[in-house]
């Protein structure tokens, strides 16, 4: 006859097995609500581990939950902290409601079975019943994960081919939005100062022809891109080639027609890509050679008879000059003034503009000429686009020079008094207008 209280009769005490649950969802989609897919995962793993109770499972409480993570990574922020775990001796038992939210990649799994091996974890699936610690549990285990792997294949397949045909149908299907562009109910709609900026970039490279010397020109402006950077020669260059602009939807290089509307009209497209298909080396050397005529069609002399810009070259020197029309067709010229240095009549009409511009009665007539076009545009704002002209005016090459001399001044007149100029209050009001607007949309 045994005795109760003799040791050797009562049972062995069960080995406490520490569970941790293992929860996933490949979208955010449902995430918000109140019951979710992982807690419907959680709790039938908790009742699984609750029915094991009699073999020494007890619940491991820290939640490690992966919303909107695919199963084709291991890079998922609860799977590493439950793997740290793991290394650290702090789990016995993985339990999972299907062995596809573990992992859906044999290779992947087959890291994660060798990492279990090594800590002598168990990997439990709630509604597939296997065991890694025998040669059949693993044959079990690797037909079950070719068949997770071929599906999360196939999805992706099928997502791929849904991309391509609502890319054909011209439909935005996410991703960077362009600058000039913002996104409402899954559309692009144009954003009109981000507009504003493209178009500029577009019309200064199809007029200087180099992104090189547009680049600093689009910093003194102010100019960003859709981060709020600085552009630099990447993103300037992206920006130039994205068909986006022509109101269409491309997709692994090829157009559709889009369901947004274009920003960049085809004739300017089609002048910038002109540039485009140049070498480069053949673009720099044309920029270099050009002389720049910064009053070209703008200066007269007391006569009314046009002057002209031509240049020379002089032990390998540049000289440039205005010169009456007369003269240059080999006619007699009995005007004061013939022949003008041109830096030396550039400087003095520049001087003149500058001074001009800060005069309150310009600034007036500017103000009173942009209200037609912006009517709230206040005088102030008119002031202060003037007086940006002024600091930035050296840091402009002279292509962008010349193009804002054109809207400043509508002619110069030269006689024995010096330069008379006549401001071109529209030209000036446009420009003011453009630049209010721009610093409106950084402050905003």
């Amino acid at each position: 006859m045994t005795r109760r209280d003799d040791p050797a009769a009562m049972p062995a005490k069960l080995r406490k097995r520490r569970c941790a649950v293992y929860t996933r969802k490949s979208t955010d989609e449902g995430l918000e609500k109140e019951f979710n897919s992982l807690d419907a995962q959680r709790e039938s793993c908790e009742a699984y581990i609750a029915s094991q109770r009699s073999e020494g499972w007890v619940l491991v409480h820290d939640r490690y939950d992966d919303g909107g993570v695919s199963g084709g990574t291991l890079e998922r922020p609860a799977l590493q902290r439950l793997l740290a775990d793991i290394e650290a001796g702090l789990v016995d038992v993985i339990v999972c409601y299907k062995i596809d939210r573990l992992s859906r990649s044999l290779m992947d799994f087959s890291k994660l079975v060798q990492t279990f091996d090594a800590n002598e974890v168990t990997f439990v699936s709630v509604t597939q019943s296997f065991n890694t610690t025998t040669s059949m549990g693993r044959l079990t285990l690797n037909i079950l994960l070719s068949f997770a792997q071929y599906e999360r294949e196939l999805i992706g397949e099928r997502v791929r081919d849904k991309v391509a045909a609502s890319r054909a149908r011209g439909m935005w299907m996410g991703g960077p939005v362009p600058l000039g562009y913002r996104v409402e109910n899954r559309k692009l709609l144009v954003d009109e100062a981000g507009a504003a900026t493209v178009n500029r970039v577009f019309e200064g490279f199809a007029e200087i022809g180099s992104g090189t010397k547009l680049l600093p020109i689009l910093r003194a402006e102010g100019l960003v891109t859709k981060t709020g950077k600085p552009f630099d020669k990447s993103a300037l260059y992206k920006l130039l080639v994205n068909r986006v602009y022509l109101g269409e939807a491309v997709h692994k290089g090829t157009s559709y027609p889009g369901e947004h509307a274009g920003i960049v009209p085809q004739e300017l497209w089609d002048r910038v890509h002109a540039v485009l298909q140049e070498s480069p080396r053949v673009r720099g050397g044309r920029s270099r050679g050009k002389a720049a005529s910064l009053l070209r069609g703008l200066l007269f002399g007391a006569d009314g008879r046009a002057l002209s810009p031509t240049h020379t070259r002089k032990k390998g020197r540049l000289y440039r000059y205005y010169v009456s029309q007369s003269v240059l067709q080999g006619g007699a010229n009995d005007a004061t003034y013939r022949r003008l240095p041109a830096g030396e009549i550039e400087a003095v009409v520049m001087e003149q503009v500058r001074a001009l511009l800060r005069q309150p009665e310009v600034v007036v007539g500017t103000w009173r000429a942009a209200r037609a076009q912006a009517p709230d545009v206040t005088e102030d704002e008119c002031r202060e686009a003037i007086g940006r002209l002024d600091p930035l005016w050296d840091e402009l090459f002279p292509a962008e020079q010349e193009r804002i001399i054109r809207l400043l001044v509508e002619r110069v007149t030269v006689g024995e008094a010096g330069a008379e100029i006549k401001l071109n209050l529209e030209g000036i009001a446009g420009l003011a207008r453009d630049m209010a607007a721009k610093q409106k949309a950084l402050a905003a």
